[in-house]
């Protein structure tokens, strides 16, 4: 296998990261370049004309780690910037045939009705499943003999402006988009393991100021919606409602532990710029679980206007860095949410970073399917 460039779009950094394939399904990271910047919201750049310096300063910092020149990428679309849309496409024959490659191709051809889409363009395709004469699944259908194959197929779209803007920077910087991922995707097929995915899995990704629910079944997506709120509105209510410093409201977030129910005298005791401060554990608390209940109310409303089946016993995987500080989170969002809430932060015997959670699965993406990547990536 070889060596893949891949750029991430968080919303408070851009990653770009080179690298393979190790032994057990594990990564091998030959370079990374991590540039901080304003991010995005509601589907829109906060600093559009600083992007082709941010990119840039990006994978300098990979090229010089990685001792190598990126001529080529593939670029993580992140949620709020992408669409999916599934849907049932059916082909009936004349007679009883054998299912050949060219068959699968014409299910996705079918199904693809967005190309005078305004807004949206297709960038990934996959199958959740095949039927065999409406009666049989399967997840390869090839050489089966049918006189009707039905795909479950599902489609990722990004906006055109993302796109847009994307391409024009790498033109730009004279580097070549190799395709488009969308991170929904490439994270569930990263953090899931089959077994989990042939059921369901429903993956919710709390970033910086961003968030994105995510409902995955086999190879494909089935749902996903996104909002801009994230771990960072609680260092922000944090710096308003105390009064401090961002920076400073930062660290004291990563001290909060929403299990304690702390005193009246109680205290966070955070160390900052070579002083010492304390703040009322008790105010803290409150301040910080109530950005988390509203993000809750949030995530549950994406699962309101979810056209699934979702059962209370079908848990949510919390990846995403943006949460992940806060002591006794899941307890609180188990609580709100009325299902049980688990960390994705391991897949069998392989520990997986939340915070490198989208860049690390836009590679797992690419090693695990480099050999349908014609197939599952649709030019733009």
């Amino acid at each position: 296998m070889k060596n893949f460039a891949v750029v991430d779009f968080g919303s408070s950094k851009v990653v770009t990261l080179v690298g393979g394939a190790g032994v057990n399904d594990t990564l091998i990271t030959m370079g990374k370049g991590e540039i901080s910047y304003a991010g995005f919201q509601n589907a829109e750049f906060l600093e559009p004309e600083s992007l082709k310096a941010v990119i840039g300063s990006s994978i300098a910092n990979a090229e010089d780690n990685a001792q190598e020149k990126i001529t080529e990428v593939y670029i993580g679309v992140p949620g709020e910037f992408s669409a999916v849309v599934s849907k049932n496409v059916t082909l009936k024959f004349p007679k009883v045939k054998k299912i050949m490659p060219y068959d699968i191709q014409s299910i996705f051809r079918t199904g693809n009705t967005f190309e005078k889409e305004p807004n949206y363009c297709l960038i990934n395709q996959s199958v959740i499943y095949y039927e065999l004469d409406a009666d049989k699944r399967v997840i390869n259908p090839l050489n089966f003999k049918v006189k009707q194959l039905t795909g479950s197929v599902s489609y990722c779209l990004a906006k055109r402006y993302f796109i847009d803007i994307i391409k024009g920077v790498f033109d730009d910087l004279n580097i070549k988009i190799k395709g488009f991922i969308c991170e929904a995707l490439a994270e569930s097929l990263y953090l899931f393991d089959p077994a989990l995915r042939d059921k369901y899995a429903l993956l919710v990704d709390v970033g910086y100021i961003t968030t994105t629910v995510a409902l995955t079944r086999g190879n494909g997506l089935l749902y996903q919606n996104s909002f801009s709120m994230g771990g960072g509105h609680i260092s922000s209510d944090l710096s308003q409602c105390l009064r401090i410093p961002f920076n400073e409201a930062e660290r004291l977030k990563n001290k909060i532990a929403l299990a304690w129910e702390p005193s009246t005298k109680d205290t966070y005791v955070v160390e900052f710029m070579g002083k010492t401060y304390t703040y009322a554990a008790k105010a803290t608390n409150e301040i910080a679980l109530d950005r988390v209940e509203l993000i809750c109310d949030y995530i549950q409303k994406s699962l309101d206007i979810c056209n699934y089946d979702l059962p209370s016993f079908l848990p949510i995987y919390l990846a995403g860095g943006g949460l992940y500080t806060l002591k006794g989170v899941r307890n609180i969002m188990s609580q709100k949410l009325g299902r049980q809430v688990i960390k994705a932060v391991s897949r069998g015997l392989i520990s997986i970073s939340p915070y490198s959670v989208s860049e690390d699965g836009l590679l797992s993406f690419l090693l695990n399917n480099e050999n349908d990547l014609d197939a599952l990536l649709v030019k733009v």
